[in-house]
């Protein structure tokens, strides 16, 4: 392997810009923004002609039903899991591998969609993905046990994975970047609002129809998408035919495999256990293996010379925070809703619709705002008002008026609704053009990353919440007191119902300490959004 420092800058070619993985420009500063240059070679290529005036709002229109499809599955499937172990046979833990083996499959192909994006063209490989994501889905509907179920999970996950980053580094190949922030407020339309509404269809469909509807409804979808880009989307050819990387791939793709296995099992094997251990250690070096693998090889798959970006990085670390509180409102009070309150799938997912219509009304506002005013005091006051929502979810309780929750819940959506795509904006935006593919894939690493080890810390924080409480007022109902006595009168319906009252009042209190956590990481956010840039630089 040969010095990254030694190779020359590729060229651009007339199909678009050099590959994902190269160098970031060194005539630009650390912030991704050019320098000024005294003299501009006679040879050198013209930059590439705006865009403004060739129509972007129905293509973009277009890769937003794509990324809308494959974001509302996956929570979509999270609220059919009862009936799914139901009708397979399966267990509660071993049917929980469905949702497990898609999140690996993500955490091994993610990497590679920026590579295979520059070697087959950008609009073959979403064509490409788009239809072996109808394909697998049709697969997933018509499995007949808890094997082939997760073998095609898998298969579903690879076009799945694709899908966000070719998306994204579409968007940024075919809209002009003064209207940038407007196209990421679309966009983020799929990427934001699916995860809210995707219980309610899911819920319906549950409840009313067949669990079965939840893959099959993907088919029509996927293959009206398909048609769409291939009569819409712009030519993006191949920009590259480098070699792939396999060495820093095998390294990302298996660190990234251990990590998300061992925070997708730590509850059930134990933090301790020397699986989990040794799991976390294997991730731990091979993503430290892979850095250094990135920094030596001539043609890296991912680069990581873009974390030499401040604005980039600062905004996957935002992105980070905002994920572990979106996916945590989303996991958790769903969860109790059906356990504490009886609510069915369907009205449950009724009650987090209101904060969907919120992210809906706002994602284009803070598109528009971002272009006009940069991302700074967007994202302040949305990673503010996040935090400030999720804190009124720590009164959670099994008397809360429906009404309280769904007003904490709305205004925990004007945060995401707010801020995500300005923060998300910022930090590719930073980035030289040619590195807007890596961006991409990075950015959705964060996303998918963040949103499972958050998840599997608030999950063990709130089981050792659980036994420590249900230790402690189990202690309580001893011979002598007076609630404990009168259990002896008043027979098996007083002791089953002292016992419903003691899980739902512990479930509660150890769902609170979740939501502080929460609410608190969102809070913390607003101190690295003072960093965000005030205005975009045009």
């Amino acid at each position: 392997m040969t010095r990254a420092a030694s190779r020359p800058t590729p060229p651009r070619t007339p199909d678009g810009p050099p590959h994902a993985g190269a160098p970031l420009d060194d005539d630009r500063d650390t912030t991704g923004a050019p320098r000024a240059r005294a003299s501009e070679s006679a040879t050198s290529p013209p930059p590439e002609p705006s865009r403004a005036d060739t129509g972007w709002g129905l293509p973009l229109a277009v890769i937003v039903v794509g990324m809308f499809m494959s974001v509302l599955n996956t929570t979509s499937v999270n609220v059919a899991l009862a009936s799914m172990a139901n009708d397979l046979g399966a267990s509660t833990d071993d049917i929980e591998w469905v949702v497990t083996a898609y999140n690996l499959g993500l955490g091994v192909v993610v990497p590679l969609s920026a590579w295979l994006g520059e070697r087959l063209g950008l609009k073959r490989l979403y064509l490409l993905a788009l239809v072996g994501f109808v394909a697998a889905s049709a697969l997933c509907g018509l499995a007949g046990n808890l094997t082939m179920m997760i073998v095609f999970r898998v298969l579903q996950a690879i076009p799945g994975g694709m899908i966000p980053v070719t998306c994204m580094t579409v968007l940024y190949r075919i809209v002009p970047p003064g209207k940038i922030g407007t196209a990421m407020g679309m966009y983020g339309l799929g990427m934001v609002v699916a995860p809210a509404i995707g219980p309610t269809l899911g819920g319906y469909l549950v409840e009313y129809v067949d669990w079965r509807l939840i893959f099959y409804v993907n088919v029509p979808v996927g293959l009206f998408g398909a048609v769409a880009a291939l009569v819409v989307l712009p030519r993006l050819a191949a920009t590259s035919t480098r070699r792939l990387d396999l060495i820093g791939f095998l390294c990302i793709a298996g660190g990234l495999f251990a990590v998300l296995l061992a925070v997708s099992e730590g509850a059930d094997w134990g933090w301790t256990g020397y699986r989990v251990l040794i799991l976390l250690t294997a991730g731990a070096l091979l993503l430290a293996l892979f850095v250094v693998v990135e920094l030596e090889v001539d043609q890296p798959l991912l680069n990581v010379r873009v974390f030499r970006s401040w604005r980039f990085t600062n905004s996957l670390v935002l992105i980070a925070l905002q994920s572990v509180g979106l996916f945590a409102v989303s996991f958790y009070v769903p969860i109790f809703l059906q356990q504490n309150q009886q609510l069915t799938a369907f009205h449950t997912g009724l009650v987090l619709l209101p904060q969907a219509a919120v992210m809906i009304v706002l994602m284009p506002i803070a598109g528009r705002v971002y272009d006009r005013f940069g991302a700074r005091w967007v994202g302040v006051l949305g990673m503010g008002l996040a935090g400030v929502g999720i804190l009124l979810l720590c009164r959670i309780n099994p008397d809360l008026p429906r009404s309280s929750l769904i007003a904490a819940l709305m205004l925990r959506a004007v945060g995401p609704g707010l801020a995500m795509m300005p923060i998300t904006t910022s930090g590719i935006s930073a980035l030289p053009k040619q590195l807007a593919g890596a961006g991409s894939a990075y950015n959705q690493l964060v996303q998918r990353a963040s949103a499972a080890l958050g998840l599997a810390v608030l999950t063990s924080l709130s089981t050792a919440q659980q036994a420590q409480l249900t230790n402690d007022r189990e202690a309580l109902l001893t011979p002598t007191n007076p609630a404990a006595a009168g259990l002896v009168h008043g027979g098996f319906a007083d002791a089953y119902g002292m016992y419903i009252q003691l899980h739902d009042d512990v479930l509660s209190h150890a769902y609170s300490d979740v939501f502080l956590v929460g609410g608190i990481a969102s809070l913390a956010g607003m101190l690295l959004a003072f960093f965000l840039p005030a205005r975009t630089r045009r």
